[in-house]
């Protein structure tokens, strides 16, 4: 088998596009234990994600975890999918969309934008081949995830250099590591929230959520608990709240090492205890509503919430395909396209400078 992957067929008279590829964590292509198998078994055998030595991790992933959860997480995605299917990809490619239709009003050249899952289906390889055999030879690649973590940001960018390295053209490349601080994305949180509570009322405590990771990451250098700890702030700050009235934590512990703190399943328990009459939680660092904030926290958040003896409980959803994040992401987009963006752009001269080239290339003896 060739190292090299095939390049799409080369045409002296296709145009040199910019391409967006946008990408998120992933999804199952289904809820149940046979589609999940796979799904997990490509998430969880990640280096980034689990650093455990392969010789150990291997008959502890194969010979108990894929035999014993992808029963218990089908269970977990049934109870959140919907008729157009999982909730993180719909979200993911309306992002896409949306995000193409809103840079098609704001630039003259045409871009081409779309979107990869790093587990899963559209993969990363698959979705690069297309937007290069659509002629793209400029490539800006968006993951999804606001701070940056060598598990999440780390690993979808591990999986494009991964592509890159084995094509024989790659475009020119350029990469977004994070947004945790970004004005626009900060104030998309904040309209947010604010948009909840002119509709629900305010709690009393606002409790901001982020997925954790295992506290050697932190020691180890990972930026991760520092942005989401800066981004907890921001918003705190934008929403003009007291620090009594939020409170950060990190949810999705996984195994028995001690991972970042505090946990949000323990602060939801201590909370009802204390009779806390309402709590709001966000999630900041999933753009997308997902199994992590519809699933874990909206059902099993607000079930140790209420069994501890706390009064209402209400989630705030992720900012999914809301106007202001995704004019946050259109500008967040363009401040990384400078220079590839011709502001003199026009079809009508691109169409003759692709036929020049053209009969250049003929009378060279070219056949294309």
């Amino acid at each position: 088998m060739p190292y090299y992957l095939p390049e799409p067929p080369f045409k002296h008279d296709q145009p040199a596009r910019v391409g967006i590829l946008l990408i998120n964590l992933g999804t199952p292509e289904a809820p149940t234990a046979a589609a999940v198998r796979p799904y997990l078994k490509e998430f969880l055998w990640d280096r980034r994600v689990v650093e455990i030595p392969r010789l150990l991790w291997w008959p502890i992933l194969n010979g108990v975890i894929l035999n014993t959860r992808p029963a218990k997480s089908a269970e977990k995605y049934a109870s959140i999918w919907r008729a157009e299917g999982s909730p993180l990809k719909v979200y993911t490619e309306r992002m896409a969309k949306l995000l193409k239709g809103l840079l098609g009003e704001r630039l003259r050249q045409p871009l081409r934008v779309d979107y990869a899952m790093r587990y899963g289906k559209p993969g990363i390889a698959e979705k690069i081949a297309q937007l290069k055999a659509e002629g793209v030879d400029r490539l800006l690649l968006l993951p999804l995830y606001p701070q940056y973590a060598a598990s999440s940001t780390g690993s979808a960018l591990d999986a494009a250099w991964q592509t890159l390295l084995r094509s024989r053209n790659p475009p020119e490349v350029r990469a977004i590591k994070h947004f945790h601080d970004h004005p626009g994305y900060i104030a998309a949180l904040r309209q947010s929230v604010e948009a909840y509570w002119a509709e629900h009322g305010r709690p009393d405590k606002l409790v901001i959520s982020f997925h954790g990771t295992p506290r050697r990451s932190l020691d180890l250098g990972d930026p991760y608990h520092c942005e989401c700890r800066k981004t907890g702030r921001l918003l705190a700050e934008a929403l003009e709240l007291a620090p009594e009235q939020f409170l950060i934590t990190f949810q999705s512990r996984f195994g028995r090492a001690e991972w970042l703190k505090p946990y949000t399943a323990a602060a939801l328990e201590e909370l009802g205890r204390q009779k806390t009459r309402r709590v709001d939680v966000l999630c900041p660092g999933f753009t997308a509503d997902c199994l992590e904030t519809l699933e874990e926290i909206a059902m099993e958040g607000k079930t140790t919430f209420l069994s501890a003896g706390g009064g209402d409980f209400r989630y705030i959803p992720a900012l999914n395909d809301r106007p202001l994040w995704i004019n946050a992401l259109a500008d967040l987009a363009q401040s990384h396209l400078s220079g590839w963006i011709d502001e003199t752009w026009s079809e009508a001269a691109e169409i003759q400078e692709a036929q020049r080239q053209l009969q250049q290339a003929r009378g060279l003896g070219a056949k294309k």
